[in-house]
């Protein structure tokens, strides 16, 4: 029996319009701290200055709710661009790592390190001669 396996598991379905469950949770509690900063400064000022930072607020949400950069969203985003300016000079290309994992953020080392040892014959030689000299008293 075979089954059909989704190639985009990942992805978010659309719950209402165009909107997943978690823009839409990211937009609700947007817009209800806006609606708090309006209601909390519209008694001290006129209600058309107190819309200005609440308006500010939603906006913001809506931009952070709705941003999508190169199939990513706002904060594995933000992750990898903090990421790439922190480690700037550091950063290495490794075959088969998720770049975009927001648990190894600070996790980046440098392997281009390279000692070029010489063998010194001499000294191999040496050893191997007092090793049998050895073996050959046992």
């Amino acid at each position: 029996m075979q089954y059909k396996i989704p190639v985009q598991i990942e992805n978010e379905d659309p719950i209402l319009l165009w909107l997943s469950l978690k823009q839409l949770w990211i937009i609700m509690g947007g817009f209800w701290i806006a609606y708090w900063i309006f209601k909390s400064l519209e008694p001290n000022t006129w209600p058309e200055i107190a819309a200005i930072p609440a308006i500010i607020v939603a906006l913001i949400t809506l931009w952070v709710a709705l941003f999508k950069h190169s199939e990513m969203t706002f904060l594995p985003f933000i992750l990898a661009f903090l990421r790439f300016h922190i480690n700037y000079k550091e950063r290495t290309w490794k075959m088969w790592v998720d770049s975009h994992n927001p648990l190894d953020i600070w996790i980046i080392t440098i392997n281009d390190k390279k000692e070029e040892k010489q063998i010194d014959l001499q000294t191999k030689k040496e050893k191997l001669s007092t090793l049998e000299d050895n073996l050959s008293k046992i």
